[in-house]
């Protein structure tokens, strides 16, 4: 019976994973689909056991993987696989969906004053990442330094012109969020 990845060792799969679905799949011959920046598994199993580091992964790391994924990061279904946000490389379409009243977005303190200026935009990204509670949120934003958490007021954004996208497991994306939706969060309710 094979053992399962230890903890160090399923966080660096989920990084190499994360390179080949959302960074730079073509450096090692993976094609995602356009569509759903997809693969098939097998594809994405190929592509790991290539590097002689990954040679004895099998289809039960990869799942243990997308299973113990903090974020949620990725998907399988029907034999493929997809990373559900954050892709580097082609746009990945979602669907318009209607979010709920309120959401969350981690970042630090530094980048405070240019996000109630000018509002939330994707940087590098190709979306806004939110979330409909506070621990992805705060999960994302530490890792940027001093940690502030906004809620978005998804209303309002609307009714400012900003679409959202539901990407799973309570994950929201947006092209981009009015700097008025934007509120500091307070966990005692003071804005």
């Amino acid at each position: 019976m094979k053992t399962m990845l230890n903890q160090a060792q399923e966080k660096s799969l989920s990084k190499f994973m994360t390179k080949l679905l959302r960074h730079t799949p073509e450096d090692y011959g993976i094609v995602l689909d356009p569509e759903d920046g997809s693969c098939a598994v097998s594809a994405l199993l190929e592509a790991i056991h290539a590097q002689p580091k990954w040679s004895g992964i099998q289809l039960e790391d990869i799942e243990q993987v997308v299973r113990h994924s903090d974020k949620q990061r990725f998907e399988i279904e029907g034999g493929r696989i997809r990373a559900r946000y954050g892709h580097s490389h082609n746009k990945v379409s979602y669907e318009p969906s209607e979010p709920p009243t309120a959401l969350y977005h981690g970042t630090n303190k530094k980048a405070l004053p240019a996000i109630l200026q000018q509002g939330l935009s994707p940087m590098s990204r190709q979306y806004v990442h939110l979330s409909e509670g506070t621990h992805f949120a705060t999960l994302a934003g530490t890792r940027r330094g001093e940690l502030v958490i906004l809620r978005v007021d998804t209303l309002h954004a609307k009714q400012s012109g900003a679409t959202f996208y539901y990407a799973g497991n309570e994950v929201w994306l947006a092209d981009q969020v009015p700097p008025e939706s934007c509120k500091v969060w307070d966990p005692q309710g003071k804005e």
